[in-house]
């Protein structure tokens, strides 16, 4: 990891919140407040299931930032706690899903809404479309800018795993464009 200004301001942020400054810890809200949602909106698709899960995750860091051992992995370590409220999240809908089965099998029957012909449109909408994992790495990677190691640390899986699955969500988003392409040219 290149180790840039603002990442060794986040590190001293980290530890003076270590020690107790609540006016530290309100500086690295503000810092990463705005990713961290971003991140969470790729996650569950949602603006508001994106706050709610960006406030708990706030709230863990809060209570948990005193065992950060290493102050310079505060950035992946919030990923990391995002990314668990969020597959909290979808648990929860699942269930939901499972409880509301009848209207589920209802609106099976409905055709897809018709994607926008605006080329980003059809890319953020096929993207939305991938599994919650394929979604999570390509969001990690190309907007969040995170490293393979460090996408590793956030999802808890070797690097040779994250580069598997980015490989993996470039191939299905690839697949899903060609035929998006296929059919609109139809």
């Amino acid at each position: 990891m290149i180790r840039t200004e603002r990442l060794i301001e986040d590190e001293l942020l980290v530890l003076a919140a270590q020690d107790g400054d609540a006016r530290a810890l309100e500086s690295l809200v503000r810092r990463w407040d705005g990713p961290l949602r971003r991140y969470a909106k790729r996650l569950t698709g949602r603006a508001d299931a994106a706050q709610d899960a960006a406030q708990e995750t706030w709230l863990a860091v809060a209570r948990g930032i005193r065992r950060l051992d290493d102050p310079a992995r505060f950035r992946a370590w919030a990923f990391r706690i995002a990314h668990h409220k969020c597959a909290d999240w979808a648990d929860g809908q699942r269930r939901d899903r499972e409880l509301a089965a009848g209207a589920a099998e209802m609106a099976k029957g409905r055709a897809p809404e018709s994607a926008d012909d605006d080329d980003i449109a059809v890319l953020r909408g096929e993207i939305d479309a991938l599994p919650a994992e394929s979604r999570a790495v390509l969001a990690l990677f190309y907007l969040e800018g995170f490293s393979v190691g460090e996408i590793g640390e956030v999802l808890a899986v070797p690097a040779g795993t994250v580069k598997s699955r980015l490989h993996s969500a470039r191939q299905r988003l690839r697949d899903r464009l060609e035929r998006a392409q296929s059919t609109g040219d139809e």
